[in-house]
């Protein structure tokens, strides 16, 4: 491939690349690649950046803004998320909210992008209309990441029972329980058994365990997938959790197996 590039400028090389169905690239890939000296090659970038062909979305990491996106200014993240994490060197997978969308769990129309990654903690970008806020993951997931395909390749993401139980774990920071609660509904169709025990053979937050199991059987009954969580917290003792974590509140007595203190009114809007 980089003799196909040889000798092209800066112009050209991005042509190429949306050839091949890529939509970013490094400036080291283009200084290496393209015609002109270093110094050339990001005067040209600069160029590009304000006719809007491309956006610097990190440093010395650029996206390519073909005219189909020219209007939102925003590519969809599974375009670049494996390319950008390469580049920085970084484990990721695509999460949350996002995930939830591309496993069909769309009730939540959220304008922001969701990514999980390994520490340390990454700041969030912000730029024109991206908005990608990352979570960081002290225990990276053993399994239940899975390669999805784009149009510009594989790309990771958490599958339907790490979706969920990562909103969970995360909800009080993207919203809360009761916003996230009908795509909770709509990810429990998509999650199969397999899936699900896969998750509880090495997930280590026992409480978001616990308040999983609980909400999978407020949303779909009793049914084996509560049931395989439940077996699994039953392998060593477990205690009393609120539903939705507060600081200045510590849970009190529960009735439920999964010591679950509900001291929220869950509502759905589905």
């Amino acid at each position: 491939m980089l003799e196909i590039f040889l000798r092209l400028t800066v112009s050209e090389y991005i042509k190429q690349l949306q050839s091949f169905e890529e939509y970013s690239f490094s400036i080291e890939e283009v200084i290496k690649n393209a015609s002109k000296d270093s110094i050339a090659v990001k005067r040209e970038l600069s160029r590009l950046v304000e006719k809007k062909e491309i956006l610097n979305i990190r440093k010395g990491f650029y996206l390519i803004i073909p005219p189909r996106y020219a209007t939102s200014e925003k590519l969809p993240i599974q375009l670049y998320s494996e390319k950008l994490f390469k580049y920085l060197d970084r484990k990721y997978y695509v999460g949350l909210y996002s995930a939830a969308k591309i496993h069909g769990a769309s009730h939540q129309q959220s304008q922001r992008d969701y990514l999980i990654i390994e520490t340390p903690k990454l700041n969030s970008i912000k730029k024109k209309s991206f908005d990608i806020e990352f979570f960081t993951s002290g225990a990276w997931p053993k399994r239940n990441i899975e390669i999805k395909k784009s149009d510009a390749g594989g790309y990771k993401i958490s599958s339907p029972a790490l979706t969920f139980i990562d909103l969970i774990h995360h909800h009080t920071k993207i919203g809360g329980l009761n916003r996230m609660l009908a795509s909770l509904e709509e990810l429990t169709e998509e999650i199969q058994e397999i899936d699900i025990t896969a998750l509880t053979s090495w997930y280590p937050h026992k409480s978001t365990l616990q308040r999983a199991g609980f909400l999978l059987e407020e949303l779909n009954g009793k049914n084996t997938l509560s049931d395989i969580i439940h077996e699994k917290l039953q392998q060593q003792p477990y205690f009393p959790v609120l539903l939705s974590p507060k600081k200045t509140q510590k849970p009190g007595s529960v009735d439920n197996k999964w010591k679950v203190d509900i001291n929220l009114q869950l509502e759905s809007d589905l």
